[in-house]
């Protein structure tokens, strides 16, 4: 039995040994099978080297955080030692600005690179359309622009550019930008914690009733939970570039706080000598004049306490050099209306206004390989700058064809410049907080309002008054012109979408 087989192998051994056009083949193919498998070492190993190259981002977003809500921006009120420590690292923009006075449109715009009006979201996004002209019941001289009330799939956002570079994406927060079929992970995000349409928590205490965070123990903080999960997705994907935005919920409405930052907060508040007066009136708007809500002041504690647990997270691991973390705001802080949570003082009223107190906000940015620590820029920089500055730092253009309105700060980064620009703004709408439909253009120390409802025109000096209480309009009025022409020109070419008379207005009302 033993010896057919020892033949047949005899036999196939000969045919092997004799075929010598067969054995060249056999040869060729080992040295092309260990030819590609050397390649693919090398590629893999340039590949990774390229990866690690990268520096991860990390984005803190605050909702409604107003300009000098944290200390290294002039709080003495709000204590945010870890906020003030990312400043000390990092790079102060005296001169940021939100692209718009509400929260969805400057999200939008920070998500895409572009101006609220050309992604088509202009005011905040309302599940119930209210704020659509079609639905309408304010008496108000103007109807509402109609807008979107989701960021179209077709925008090209920063996370689906840095998805396709290699990096690593996640959101923790707040999306509002709409709801299914909009969500983070349809944007280009991996992984989505929280993020949704609303535009505000149900609670900042566990049980959340959000769909997209399982709740946790009672009465756990939602913004430190936030923070804690970015801490776990770093910690789990450190060897490779990533990039997390954690938009904070907070500090917007409900104003919610644990009893021990109360009543912190609440002792301290007494202890304040008065400097002059708490409130003060604009148009027909009661303003908050000094930072003294105990509420607020503990929530805004809160989130600067979730900050440092990411921070302290990229130090543990060893990320902080090579990491670019940004700290600012969607809009400024909230002070003419429904809480009245803090003041913007000196600067001129809040959110939902075009005064510096509704579009000025905090802005911070570290990148130890690049950035000067505890350097300040006063260049002007808005919500849309962020994407192109993202991009070139991951050395990497957008292959979208779709219009960039921001520019890299990279440059400002590296202690350089950016040639000069115009800044604009447009929010015809009817706002929350007591603002009307009105647009502005800043030109170096220049400022102009353009009011929509009578086409009356405000007119400041930022230089020799940030705080916008002389108007020069009448005193400067081919300034005036110039402005109000740019302004003009923007909106054509933008197709910017106006608010039209109101046919159920009633004057006597």
């Amino acid at each position: 039995m033993d010896k057919p087989r020892n033949d047949v192998r005899r036999g196939v051994l000969s045919v092997i040994s004799y075929d010598k056009s067969t054995l060249r083949s056999l040869r060729l193919c080992v040295r092309l099978v260990g030819f590609l498998c050397a390649y693919s070492v090398l590629a893999r190993n340039a590949i990774a080297k390229d990866q690690a190259r990268l520096p991860n981002i990390v984005v803190f977003l605050v909702d409604d955080l107003g300009a000098r809500d944290v200390g290294c921006f002039g709080s003495t009120f709000y204590e945010t030692p870890h906020i003030d420590r990312l400043a000390a690292g990092g790079m102060r923009f005296t001169s940021a600005y939100s692209s718009c006075p509400v929260c969805s449109p400057s999200r939008a715009s920070m998500m895409t690179g572009r101006y609220p009006q050309r992604t088509g979201i202009t005011d905040y996004i309302n599940a119930g359309r209210i704020n659509q002209p079609s639905q309408w019941k304010r008496n108000t001289k103007l109807l509402p622009a109609p807008y979107l009330d989701h960021l179209e799939i077709s925008e090209r956002t920063i996370a689906e550019e840095l998805h396709d570079a290699g990096y690593e994406t996640f959101f923790a927060g707040k999306w509002h930008l709409g709801g299914d079929r909009f969500l983070p992970t349809d944007q280009g995000f991996d992984v989505n914690k929280g993020g949704s349409n609303a535009g505000q928590p149900k609670s900042y205490f566990s049980p959340y009733g959000n769909r997209f965070l399982p709740d946790g123990p009672e009465g756990e903080s939602l913004t430190l939970r936030l923070g804690e999960e970015t801490c776990r997705y770093i910690a789990a994907h450190a060897n490779r570039p990533f990039f997390a935005y954690l938009s904070f919920y907070s500090v917007h409405t409900p104003l919610q706080a644990s009893k021990k930052l109360l009543e912190k907060y609440q002792a301290k508040a007494e202890q304040l000598s008065p400097t002059g007066p708490e409130w003060g009136q604009d148009r027909a708007s009661k303003v908050r004049l000094v930072q003294n809500h105990p509420t607020y002041a503990a929530m805004v504690e809160e989130t600067d306490t979730a900050i440092g647990l990411v921070l302290d997270k990229l130090d543990e691991l060893g990320l902080a050099d090579n990491t670019i973390v940004v700290f600012t705001s969607d809009n400024g802080g909230l002070s003419t209306a429904e809480a009245w949570s803090t003041s913007n003082a000196p600067l001129r009223d809040g959110k939902g206004w075009m005064y510096e107190g509704g579009i000025r906000v905090a802005s911070i940015i570290r990148w130890p390989a690049v950035v000067t620590a505890g350097s300040e820029c006063t260049t002007p920089i808005a919500s849309y700058d962020y994407f192109p500055t993202f991009l070139d730092a991951a050395e990497r253009t957008t292959t979208s064809n779709q219009k960039i309105d921001g520019v890299s700060l990279v440059p400002l980064l590296r202690g350089d410049q950016i040639t000069d620009r115009v800044l604009f703004w447009d929010y015809p709408h009817y706002g929350n907080q007591g603002g009307s439909p009105s647009s502005a253009v800043r030109d170096g120390k220049w400022k102009l309002i353009e009011w929509r409802e009578d086409n009356a025109v405000e007119l400041y000096d930022l230089d020799a008054d940030p705080s916008e209480t002389t108007n020069l309009a009448k005193t400067e009025p081919k300034t005036v012109e110039r402005l109000q022409g740019m302004l003009h020109e923007w909106r054509d070419a933008l197709r910017a979408k106006s608010p039209d008379p109101n046919p159920n207005f009633n004057a006597k009302r």
